[in-house]
């Protein structure tokens, strides 16, 4: 599919994210007894600035209560790539699951690497910003 102006529907999408966790071997799911969620929201970070928004693509959680699952957000992938190429778009879902799925081993096993890596490009996000407002 060429370039489009129409975003794939949530449905689509949720078709995508089977079509790659069909591509992903069962140990990875051990304890994910929250699932992979799709929620139409998008979600900016906390951290965003308006002249240059930050936005969430997906998130793992844990909790006692609700256990640890993955949440990927439609409505930031819309507002990323809504003219971009079903094929794009694709690319970018299973970039995004993968990554996740990544917290979720490394939590299981103990290890942080990947949240280390994440907090290394939310401050050079910080510090772009801050360079931003000193100019």
């Amino acid at each position: 599919m060429a370039e489009t102006d129409t975003f794939p529907s949530m449905e689509a999408i949720r078709d995508m994210l089977d079509d790659i966790q069909e591509d992903l071997p069962p140990i990875l799911f051990e304890e994910l007894n929250g699932g992979v969620l799709l929620l139409p929201e998008e979600k900016l970070h906390p951290e965003s600035r308006k002249a240059d928004k930050l936005y969430i693509k997906g998130e793992y959680h844990r909790s006692r209560i609700l256990g640890r699952q993955i949440i990927i957000y439609y409505g930031t992938f819309k507002k990323l790539y809504e003219s971009k190429s079903e094929k794009k778009i694709y690319k970018e879902l299973k970039k995004t699951l993968h990554h996740e799925f990544v917290h979720h081993i490394e939590s299981l096993g103990g290890e942080k690497d990947l949240e280390i890596d994440d907090a290394i490009r939310l401050e050079a996000y910080r510090r772009r910003k801050s360079i931003k407002k000193e100019l």
